[in-house]
């Protein structure tokens, strides 16, 4: 009885998570999707990346000023004045005559410049953030991947521990029916103290095992909380995703070298930096806008006086040397270009060596799931032989013992390799690029990067944020 009551451990456990309202795997990656703060972070990212596009595309727009003084002036004139009488020489005479005066000079000005040429360093500006934009959407893909896995990995590690907590709990339960059995052979004189003292200290052992499960477990669902944003209740059974996957390891590759967001990201990212060279090099370029200005003085030159008026003129400016500035930020510009086309290698073989390093730990889960059956099966047969045995005097106690940690152990390894199996497949998904929202169809209404990005790439002013922040 006992032993049926261990073996049924796991299906009991796996049973649970079909109750009713049980949490779902495709269920806790939605709640993910939807909530978890390193994904919203990610998308609040983008949106600020996007502001790039109408900050590049303002360098061709018109500039509009208004500058406006207003004062107070006080003014006081002396004059003197020596009066001489020409009919009597030795007359002399000063007059002194002070007079005060005021007036409040004012003046209003109007400016407008439009560009009309600026070497194309806007255009190639724009085209860059736009470059930017589509690197910073990949990345933000990668940001999703990442949660989703974390997601997956935290569900299955609490189904993990959970089932292995239970073992432990079974196992302790075993032992104590063991030592109960081995004290009662003591007492009719089948063995020795010796027997009693090794599972005593069996016993002692699978309760340690047990406080560390359980410790394991709370940290399964620290980590569950963190990810998913709830408590984990009656999880349901985890199942791969083999539905996804292609059917060999080369196609894998293929699919991932091309749809991979950290390689689309590597190379917008190459093309932004392309397109930085040519927008510095126009610093080399003349730049040619319209000025136009309409003004009014009033008490600026003298009490009274007033000047309205207007200007138009074309305002052309021809570098000719800037100490050396403007060449070595271009230098510095190709280094960098030079740098994402690397990158851009470097995240290929990066993808390719996680596509085959997560398809070989899908294979070799399989291969560990049936070898664990395969072993919990004979681990099953030999303790029920060195049981019989042990009733004719044929085996000792330490032997049942150790035929029943080897139960124990196989069973323990078969959760991890189930837990593994599942992971595996969804680490493969994730090595595609293809560990996503719209893939796994968690959704009807995913978060879409483009609509903050076209409602504000046009946009002439109004600093409010498209939510009204």
């Amino acid at each position: 009885m006992i032993l049926r009551g261990v073996a049924s451990v796991m299906i009991c456990f796996l049973a649970a998570g079909a109750t009713a309202r049980a949490e779902t795997l495709m269920g806790a990656m939605r709640r993910a999707y939807d909530a978890n703060p390193q994904l919203n972070a990610g998308r609040a990212e983008l949106r600020a990346i996007d502001e790039g596009v109408p900050q590049a595309q303002a360098g061709m727009r018109p500039r509009v000023s208004a500058d406006g003084y207003l004062g107070v002036q006080r003014n006081r004139y002396i004059t003197q004045q020596r009066d001489v009488d020409l009919d009597d020489p030795s007359f002399r005479a000063r007059t002194k005559s002070i007079q005060n005066g005021g007036s409040i000079p004012r003046s209003a000005t109007l400016t407008i410049e439009q560009p009309v040429f600026d070497g194309f360093k806007a255009q190639n500006e724009t085209r860059a953030a736009e470059s930017g934009v589509f690197a910073g959407r990949e990345r933000l893909r990668l940001t999703e991947q990442r949660v989703l896995f974390d997601a997956v990995t935290a569900y299955m590690d609490v189904l993990r521990d959970t089932a292995s907590l239970k073992l432990q709990e079974s196992n302790v339960a075993v032992l104590k029916e063991q030592l109960r059995q081995t004290r009662e052979r003591y007492e009719y004189g089948q063995i020795t103290l010796t027997d009693i003292a090794q599972a005593e200290a069996r016993l002692a052992g699978g309760k340690s095992l047990v406080g560390g499960a359980r410790a394991a477990l709370d940290a399964s669902i620290g980590v569950y909380r963190k990810i998913v944003g709830v408590e984990p209740t009656k999880l349901s059974p985890g199942a791969p995703i083999d539905r996804l996957l292609p059917k060999s390891r080369e196609e894998a590759e293929r699919i991932a070298q091309s749809e991979h967001p950290f390689i689309l990201a590597a190379l917008h990212d190459a093309d932004a930096a392309d397109l930085d060279i040519k927008a510095l090099e126009a610093e080399f370029m003349p730049k040619l806008s319209i000025v136009g200005d309409v003004f009014t003085q009033t008490d600026v030159a003298g009490v009274g006086n007033r000047n309205i008026g207007a200007s138009v003129g074309g305002r052309l400016n021809v570098p000719i040397y800037e100490g050396g500035l403007t060449s070595s930020r271009v230098r510095q510009a190709k280094e960098t270009a030079g740098q994402r086309r690397l990158n851009a290698d470097v995240a290929r073989a990066e993808v390719l060596s996680l596509v085959r390093a997560y398809w070989g730990a899908l294979q070799a889960a399989k291969t560990q799931i049936a070898a664990a059956q395969t072993q919990i099966a004979a681990a099953e047969r030999a303790l029920y032989g060195v049981r019989e045995e042990a009733k004719a005097g044929q085996r000792t106690t330490l032997e049942i013992l150790n035929a029943q940690q080897e139960l124990l152990n196989a069973r323990l390894g078969l959760l991890v390799a189930q837990r593994d199996r599942v992971v595996a497949s969804y680490a493969v998904l994730s090595a595609l690029g293809r560990l996503s929202s719209a893939w796994l169809g968690l959704t009807a209404e995913g978060y879409d990067p483009a609509l903050h990005f076209d409602q504000v790439k046009d946009l002439w002013g109004n600093p409010m944020t498209p939510e009204g922040r």
